[in-house]
């Protein structure tokens, strides 16, 4: 496996609509691999395609619960539900985090690295993870939404 360049912002790669993935290869199994190392060793909970230079509709979640590593190939938003205000940060972004209002309960259709459909429910912070991820794919920044920034030196002392 190979640890991935994250693009950082500013790049016009954040910032476009990525295309559908369309060949379910070897070569796709791959990048999935590879970008969990990345994501890994970046101490990250999700990484999208464009945040790694690819253009394609794929991103990746792992928050280290009882789902293990979410593959989200041509993910789109079925149903939301409520509202969750949480700090976020971005691996594009480093030390910026900011406070941003989603939705508590979501439901996705999405593909796996086989092609194969299925249907994923999620909450709170798996459902912030998982439509941060989806945003990137639509080249929208988490800083289009932040509410409130928080400034890296006080994260801890929010946390605490």
């Amino acid at each position: 496996m190979t640890v991935l360049k994250i693009i950082e912002h500013p790049s016009v790669i954040l910032e476009a609509k990525c295309r559908p993935v369309t060949e379910f290869d070897s070569k796709l199994k791959r990048l999935v691999r590879d970008m969990q190392e990345t994501m890994i060793e970046a101490d990250g909970v999700g990484l999208a395609a464009p945040q790694i230079g690819q253009d394609i509709r794929l991103a990746i979640v792992d928050i280290e619960d009882e789902h293990g590593l979410i593959v989200l190939i041509n993910p789109e938003l079925m149903e939301s539900s409520g509202e969750q205000t949480d700090i976020e940060g971005c691996l594009s972004f480093p030390e910026l985090y900011g406070e941003v209002s989603r939705p508590n309960v979501i439901k996705i259709k999405a593909l796996n690295v086989k092609g194969q459909s299925y249907v994923l429910q999620a909450t709170g912070f798996l459902a912030r993870a998982i439509l941060h991820e989806m945003d990137h794919l639509d080249g929208v920044l988490f800083t289009s939404k932040v509410i409130k920034y928080i400034p890296a030196g006080e994260l801890e002392r929010v946390d605490s």
